[in-house]
């Protein structure tokens, strides 16, 4: 029995999801430069942490002495498979505790700060996902925020809506236009410091390259 053509396309755009994208993603975001702003980014973790999109385990190496274990979130098996040596190379306590950072499977106030770097793109419901880290976060805790995002650059920001559909397709549906800051006031975060500016390189990838760095405290 045939195939039809639109299900020949989501069984490769399954596949490539699935074997590919965590593979790119895991080349694309563990460069020199993006690997300072994770080592910005997880500076001041401490406790018990709860992270958002693990991954290979590519914050691993930068988390403080003061973080005391840290339950993941992580959809990809095939990220999961990856970051056994980044697990096996740490005295840290990892659990992996779901698959869907929408829907945890922690009590209230469970943690003591959450990590997210590159992540928020592409939850499909990214609000309803940090709403819900603002439940488990306990009082006085923080969420520590890498994204990459919508540019102020008007004329990079067009682009960045013209070539949002093809990165969706091709980038496990990553975004390039949303806006990481408003998504934490919008789930119940007060941004208590942020720094945004480009990666170093040439202007065509600005598209890619506009980066968010943010801390953000739980509203009363």
């Amino acid at each position: 029995m045939e195939m039809s053509a639109t299900e020949m396309s989501a069984l490769e755009t399954s596949w490539w999801e699935r074997r590919v994208v965590p593979r790119l993603v895991e080349v694309a975001l563990g460069s020199g430069q993006i690997k300072k702003l994770r080592a910005q980014t997880c500076a001041g973790l401490s406790g018990r942490v709860l992270e958002i999109g693990f991954g290979s385990g590519l914050n691993l190496p930068f988390l403080p002495a003061d973080v005391t274990s840290l339950d993941a979130v992580e959809p990809s098996e095939v990220g999961w498979e990856r970051s056994v040596a980044a697990r096996t190379d740490t005295a840290l306590r990892i659990d992996r505790i779901g698959l869907d950072g929408r829907d945890l499977a922690a009590d209230d106030d469970s943690y003591d700060a959450v990590l997210c770097t590159f992540s928020l793109c592409t939850i499909p419901d990214p609000t309803l996902a940090v709403a819900e880290l603002r439940r488990v976060l306990r009082p006085g805790g923080a969420f520590h925020v890498l994204e990459h995002g919508l540019s102020p650059d008007a004329g990079v920001a067009r682009w960045q809506h013209r070539l949002d559909p093809i990165e969706r397709r091709v980038a496990g549906g990553c975004h390039l236009t949303r806006d990481p800051l408003a998504l934490l006031c919008a789930g119940g975060f007060t941004v208590r410091e942020s720094e945004q500016r480009y990666l170093p390189g040439p202007r065509i990838g600005r598209p890619w390259a506009y980066c968010y760095r943010a801390i953000g405290l739980p509203e009363d």
